[in-house]
């Protein structure tokens, strides 16, 4: 992309001239009858050379830009924006500098890392032009340099900076940049805002890898919870049983529930060791036994109330 931007006349420079070529060929037709064509003549003539002195004099910067005026090959001034007058063939205008905030987009493909990994790296830089005298005359084509010297930057942080943490640290990572690609556009009258790394792209067999690797490390995060999760439980039941032992009539009545809790459900068959029955002090095997057919009897009956409900 080139510096120089070659800008087509105004429309306004144009209009000045048709404006000054009809004046002179409406006085050459009212000043001179027709025998006296010579007059006439000169006079279109030099309206033509004023008119064509005049339009080119006159230049429009839009509000974005700034114009760079050379005078006679030598630096003179900065126009603009809006209307300014130039020497025509002395002054010339070759450099029209866009002052706007301007984004370009760099990448980086099959750069190593620092652990020798091979990544692809796509980054937008947001810079603006501060000096548009720095940026005409210290530089050719600087929208080429600032490229170049973005890329160059992007390459050399990347070789310096591990896989994790370039995908852990991004904003790090845009931060070097920015200052890297801002020292060495400043001589340039250039600022570079900001610049933000877009995407980082490693090889597909390093992210199935990686993707293990996540796997295996979140497993392992499971187990370790789960082992945790049944030390806490080993630790409440030392410190139920260490109430049980002192407190028997609560022992009992928890056994009782538990038992009870367990006849409950849909189940009809509750097998309870003979020992198990000894240590809770629950009664005899029969006892049990009745127990356990007295709700077996109660759900049905409670079953049997619903389904007449329902008929009715």
């Amino acid at each position: 992309m080139e510096v120089i931007v070659m800008k087509t006349k105004s429309s306004f420079s144009v209009l000045i001239f048709f404006v000054i070529l009809a004046i002179g060929f409406a006085w050459a037709y009212t000043g001179y009858d027709v025998q006296d064509s010579t007059g006439a003549i000169w006079i279109g003539v030099i309206s033509f050379l004023v008119a064509l002195i005049v339009s080119s004099a006159i230049k429009i910067a839009d509000q974005w830009e700034k114009a760079v005026v050379l005078r006679l090959g030598r630096f003179h001034s900065l126009r603009g924006p809006g209307l300014f007058l130039i020497i025509p063939v002395i002054d010339t205008v070759p450099y029209w500098i866009d002052i706007r905030v301007i984004t370009t987009s760099f990448t980086a493909e099959k750069t190593l890392t620092k652990d020798t990994v091979p990544v692809d790296v796509d980054a937008v830089l947001f810079w603006k032009v501060l000096d548009a005298k720095k940026a005409a005359l210290e530089i050719a084509e600087y929208r080429n340099a600032i490229n170049w010297a973005s890329q160059t930057a992007l390459r050399d942080v990347i070789g310096k900076t591990m896989l994790s943490e370039m995908l852990e640290g991004r904003d790090k990572m845009s931060e070097q940049l920015q200052k890297i690609i801002d020292d060495r556009t400043e001589p340039w009258g250039i600022n570079v805002i900001s610049v933000e790394v877009k995407d980082v792209l490693i090889p597909s067999s390093l992210q199935d890898a990686m993707s293990m690797q996540a796997q295996a490390e979140r497993e392992r995060q499971a187990r370790v919870i789960l082992g945790d999760s049944e030390r806490q439980v080993a630790e409440k039941f030392g410190e139920a049983a260490k109430t049980y032992a002192n407190n028997p009539v609560a022992l009992h009545l928890r056994a009782m529930n538990m038992l009870y809790e367990g006849l409950k459900t849909n189940s009809t068959i509750v097998i309870v060791p003979s020992s198990a029955l000894e240590t809770m002090q629950l009664g005899g095997l029969a006892g049990v036994t009745a127990l356990t057919m007295g709700l077996n009897k109660e759900r049905e009956k409670k079953e049997n109330d619903k389904k007449s409900g329902k008929s009715k």
